[in-house]
């Protein structure tokens, strides 16, 4: 038990100084003495600091696979299910917006395309349910005919876009007040939850 929460407790530490200071600017001395381990501990569980970045991006996108899994499970319409997603995704990405940055900057760089490779694979799988939610929605007659993976991207880019730069062209919205970040976060889904229903549902007098 010991040795499964010191593991827990590097990867929490990583996962904050990641956040902080980026992944160039965190050193495994630094991780290991946040985590109250030793260097040792953090070769036997992952090798190198690509490993443990590695690590938390997989538990992340796996995370919300489950939550992705769980929605296309549920018996409600296809609709239903992508107005959930988004509301999902939205909260995900707003509740730590400065490792989301980081992880951006990392796909962004492609530095490392070992590990870019195996998180962009994981991320496929990601996409692929909610392909799969919006493709049955099309057979279904639910959503009209439309680019799905354009359709995705502006979802997803709009949330990346609002986390990474939220609104201050127009706007003066501290990000890191949990208040402002709320309200944000809110506006954000009801746009785009209303975006999904204007862009992707069928018109009742669309004859086929």
């Amino acid at each position: 038990m010991e040795k499964t929460d010191k593991k827990t407790d590097i990867l929490n530490a990583a996962t904050m100084l990641f956040s902080e200071l980026g992944f160039e600017g965190t050193s495994t001395r630094q991780i290991a003495k946040e985590a109250g381990a030793n260097m040792a501990m953090i070769n036997y569980y992952f090798g190198s600091k690509e490993g443990v970045f590695l690590q938390i991006m997989e538990d992340k996108i796996a995370g919300f696979k489950s939550q992705l899994d769980l929605i296309n499970e549920e018996k409600i319409s296809a609709k239903e299910k992508l107005l959930k997603v988004v509301d999902r995704y939205a909260t995900r990405i707003l509740s730590n917006v400065s490792f989301h940055k980081m992880m951006h900057r990392e796909f962004s760089l492609t530095q490392r395309p070992e590990v870019f490779n195996q998180i962009k694979e994981a991320m496929t799988k990601n996409r692929l349910v909610i392909e799969n939610i919006i493709e049955k929605g099309i057979a279904e007659g639910v959503f009209r005919q439309v680019d799905v993976r354009l359709s995705i991207l502006t979802i997803m880019g709009t949330i990346s876009m609002v986390a990474h730069s939220p609104f201050k062209a127009t706007d003066d919205i501290d990000i890191n007040d949990e208040k402002q970040k709320e309200v944000l976060r809110k506006r954000l889904v009801t746009h785009l939850q209303d975006l999904i229903i204007t862009h992707l549902t069928a018109p009742k007098n669309d004859h086929q």
